[in-house]
């Protein structure tokens, strides 16, 4: 018997949506289909299986106990069927899709990922800069380099590093007060940042307790690249990392007048789906990460996760 009569397969896509989102109808705008449309299928594969899958409640649902023991096992076996779609489709055309954060994208991977296709000349590297959560079920992406406190529990992350901030600033802005020697000198100088929560930390990590002054400007929402530019470019003081301006301090356009840190509250991991774990081009990338970030940024007592 052909698999498409014994699988009722867009009835599982359905249910693997809505289980998802907890929802008819926000599964009905992911997928491109009506409320009603997605009930039927519900109701079709209620009907295949032979028992209820959602408990009904008004403006409410929930999975029974048998929807609970299914869902985990579509969702893992859709995402299969979608990562070897994708795999073949950028197999054959030899693309490592990698999405980042922007400031890692631009101020190190950018940089640093030549020696990696020096290493695999066959495999074209495609990175893009995003900001939100990669859904791997929607999007093409192989690997993801993701910032945040702990990844999500259905991919395999591995933690990369946890920066730390300090102090930078361009030397001519740094001449309009007769130079920077102390913490409390930056106190007279327009700080960058949208909000004033770390600077206040720092500067009280310092000893200086005093209100902050009014001058903080350029909200580039957490942006290090944004918050970067406009430091070289002489409108403030911003709380950046030596790891991602390297290149910025050696050649000047930037200097750092205090060697005093915070450290990030959140991590730098890189993120894949299970399911493409063994995957060839997705290992390499991996390996070729861990020997190319340099030792001391690795966070201490990390381990795979």
């Amino acid at each position: 018997m052909k698999l498409s009569r014994q699988l009722p397969l867009n009835a599982l896509r359905v249910f693997e949506a809505v289980g998802r989102l907890m929802s008819f109808t926000r599964a009905g705008e992911e997928l491109g289909m009506t409320q009603t449309a997605v009930s039927y299928q519900i109701k079709l594969l209620e009907e295949h299986i032979g028992e209820p899958l959602f408990w009904r409640r008004p403006r409410q649902i929930g999975l029974t106990e048998t929807g609970e023991r299914l869902h985990p096992k579509v969702a893992e076996a859709l995402g299969m069927m979608a990562d070897a779609v994708a795999d073949a489709r950028q197999q054959a055309d030899g693309i490592l899709e990698i999405r980042s954060t922007p400031t890692f994208a631009s101020h190190w991977l950018a940089r640093h990922i030549g020696a990696f296709q020096l290493q695999h000349p066959g495999l074209a590297v495609r990175i893009l800069r995003v900001e939100k959560p990669v859904n791997f079920q929607a999007d093409n992406a192989d690997v993801v380099i993701w910032r945040g406190e702990r990844p999500p529990a259905d991919v395999e992350a591995h933690e990369l590093f946890r920066l730390h901030y300090a102090p930078m600033l361009s030397p001519k802005l740094a001449e309009t007060i007769g130079g920077v020697a102390t913490p409390a000198d930056l106190l007279k100088l327009p700080l960058i940042g949208g909000s004033s929560k770390w600077w206040g930390i720092w500067f009280q990590s310092n000893g200086i307790d005093t209100p902050l002054p009014g001058t903080i400007t350029i909200d580039a929402d957490g942006a290090l690249d944004l918050e970067g530019s406009a430091a070289i470019a002489g409108h403030g003081v911003a709380l950046l990392s030596p790891f991602l301006h390297r290149e910025e301090l050696e050649a000047g356009r930037l200097f750092m007048p205090v060697n005093i840190f915070k450290k990030d509250d959140l991590s730098y991991w890189l993120v894949y789906p299970k399911s493409r774990r063994k995957s060839a081009k997705v290992q390499a990338f991996r390996q070729w990460m861990k020997e190319a970030l340099p030792t001391w940024i690795a966070p201490t007592g990390s381990s795979d996760q």
